[in-house]
């Protein structure tokens, strides 16, 4: 399922019906693009400072309000009215906004002002006013400030999946890397992530938040040229038209699944629309933008309704959905799992086991026009039987989305959170492993003319697939490890034929694996995609130290690289650049110190997973924190460049 990063869950008020099924201690959850689950972060000072004095959530004075107003539609079996593990993770500002006059109003009426607060407070376990957003350093020109010489390159995420940005287009090589320095930094108001992956262009910044919110930052300044509120957090990229256009657009989507495109120069919206009607659907992929198609990858958090023993699990098929970059009009979708999830057994409690289910999309598409296909990765089943769906390489059909061939790289994996629980009847006798394809695949050419799809696994395997033989096997070389957290997480990073592999294997994923230290490879790693050889191994030393329980030295997020070089932002906080041919480290930075931001905010990073450093226009960009499964929290977005010459 989504990117296998785990949160500590607070089992009381979880899901009404969890009962004594429990775990015995708090277990921790995977996110399903994911990257998420409810909205808890692994015991810090910063979530209990929000959360930590409601007591019981039970007794809490909105528990009652939500199970007569709210319960019957947000319990997972209604379509489009998203399920509580998604509205968990929503500020108490974003939930009033739906009831106060949004897409909850005729479902709020009769509520006093202060019963919605409380309904509020129950389901966000946040005091309503803790999300109030610090006013945000405007541009004085506005947005007359945009450089319409500069526009978005087709580079990273959205365009291409290599995620290389040549030095005519990113200003930076293995030669000025050494030099970067920090050019300014925002702190994202009441934000303990920071995962959306920036995107470059008209001289600015585009990224989304924990709030919501949308921003495009003068890449100059930090100021802001314009914000747009979306319905949820934004976990994917802003992916911005590229080359000259006259109305340039930027699409991303939110956690409720949620699909927008944004006027990109003046943050006004054109057309939104969601992108799937299951209610545990989401979004954390980024769209892959292609032409006037736009391809969605559509992911759920449906494995945690399943750990209630009454929960009917599981009707969710992960997809890719295509539609007009104009209009957001469907063009085709194409499910994972073929056919529709129907009833194949009971489980010890009674309750209807409905398969097949899952495959969830949480990695960028692919686009290959010389075979004019696409190409994605798949999650875990939710449901037993497990089936070929899972886990796996799929290809289909750029123009009808039908698919063309597909290779499973792990047979028989089924999971949902049930498996973390004592005896709960809903977890499938597979059990996992739970191993993913959450990193996007790069295309790659070799120098005979013909070309390598490059694959990561979550079991640590880079493989080399022939595209033009079904996906046939021509290398699988394995560089980590891996676990349910990766192995190769969330994106690998290709400069001509050499593929680097960010490796996570943490020691200790709260699941109760137990896995060999010796054989972890945390850091990044350098393949031969040509010959299928690794040409050199950098494994990071641990320097996290006992008072950093939630420190590791690996690498979920993506990387990106330039010419000579490849920047990987590790779950230690640090952000480290390599040197192309030997692995050295030739620059890093400690994003956990504390620095001075634009906005005036306390600004401190962490833990880095999910979106990875951008390149354009002389800077690198870098997101800070994830907050989540038991990684650091951290609110900054952070802008260097290199230092000038004296």
């Amino acid at each position: 399922m989504k990117a296998r990063f785990w949160v500590l869950i607070l089992v009381v008020g979880w899901l009404a019906g969890c009962g004594e099924q429990g775990p015995e201690t708090p277990a921790p959850v995977e996110e399903s693009e994911a990257d998420t689950g409810p909205a808890v972060l692994s015991s810090t000072d910063e979530f209990q400072a929000t959360s930590g004095d409601f007591g019981p959530r039970e007794e809490m004075p909105g528990a009652a309000l939500y199970g007569a107003k709210c319960a019957h539609c947000h319990a997972g079996q209604v379509p489009k009215a998203p399920h509580l593990s998604w509205l968990e993770m929503m500020t108490p500002g974003a939930i009033l906004r739906a009831m106060n006059g949004g897409i909850m109003a005729v479902q709020s009426e009769g509520l006093t002002e202060e019963e919605r607060n409380h309904v509020a407070e129950y389901i966000t376990r946040a005091r309503v006013g803790s999300d109030a957003v610090a006013e945000t350093p405007m541009c004085s020109d506005g947005i007359a400030g945009f450089d319409r010489a500069k526009p978005a390159a087709a580079v990273g995420w959205g365009h291409d999946t290599s995620r290389f940005v040549p030095r005519e287009v990113g200003g930076i090589d293995a030669a000025n890397a050494t030099n970067l320095e920090l050019k300014w930094a925002f702190a994202f108001p009441g934000a303990l992530r920071a995962r959306s992956q920036p995107s470059i262009g008209y001289g600015a910044v585009f990224v989304g938040s924990q709030s919501g919110l949308v921003y495009a930052f003068d890449l100059e300044q930090g100021c802001a040229r314009w914000t747009f509120q979306a319905s949820a957090e934004v976990r994917t990229g802003i992916v911005l038209t590229p080359g000259a256009a006259e109305r340039p657009l930027a699409f991303f989507g939110d956690i409720l699944a949620k699909l927008y495109a944004v006027d990109a120069l003046t943050g006004e919206l054109v057309w939104s629309r969601r992108a799937d009607d299951h209610p545990s659907a989401t979004l954390t992929g980024t769209p892959a933008l292609d032409g006037e198609r736009l391809y969605v990858p559509v992911s759920s958090l449906e494995v945690i309704a399943a750990a209630d023993p009454a929960y009917e699990c599981c009707t969710f098929r992960g997809s890719v959905l295509a539609v007009d970059t104009a209009t957001g009009e469907t063009v085709w979708r194409h499910y994972a799992i073929p056919e529709a999830p129907s009833a194949t057994s009971t489980t010890s409690a009674g309750t209807r086991v409905l398969s097949p289910s899952g495959a969830p999309v949480w990695n960028s598409p692919a686009v290959d026009h010389r075979r004019n296909r696409l190409y994605f990765g798949t999650g875990e089943n939710y449901s037993t039987p497990a089936d070929g769906n899972s886990d796996a390489v799929i290809a289909v059909d750029l123009t009808t989305g039908e698919r063309v061939w597909q290779r499973q790289s792990t047979a028989g994996d089924a999971w949902n959170v049930a498996c973390m629980m004592a005896d709960n009847p809903n977890c499938p006798p597979e059990k996992g492993p739970d191993f993913d394809h959450g990193s996007s695949f790069v295309l790659l050419d070799k120098p005979d003319g013909k070309q390598v799809l490059a694959v990561g696994h979550k079991n640590g395997t880079v493989f080399g697939l022939d595209p033009d033989n079904a996906g046939a096997v021509l290398f699988a070389q394995k560089v980590g490890r891996g676990s349910i957290q990766g192995g190769v997480h969330f994106g690998m990073a290709v400069e001509g034929s050499i593929v680097y592999a960010p490796i996570n294997d943490m020691n200790d994923t709260r699941n109760g694996d137990v896995l060999d230290p010796e054989q972890a490879r945390p850091g990044v790693h350098a393949i031969d995609a040509v010959e299928g050889t690794v040409l050199w191994n950098h494994v990071q030393e641990d320097t996290c130290g006992p008072d950093r329980p939630f420190c590791d030295p690996g690498v979920s997020a993506a990387i990106t690289a330039a010419p000579g070089v490849v920047f990987a932002g590790h779950l230690d906080g640090v952000v480290r650049a390599y040197a192309r041919d030997t692995g050295d480290v030739l620059w890093s930075y400690d994003t956990t110190q504390s620095v001075e931001t634009v906005n005036g905010l306390a600004g401190k990073g962490g833990g880095m997973s999910g979106a990875g450093p951008a390149i354009g226009d002389g800077h690198l960009v870098v997101n800070s924190g994830y907050g989540l499964y038991f990684h650091e929290p951290g609110n900054l977005l952070l802008v260097f460049a290199p230092a000038e010459a004296p």
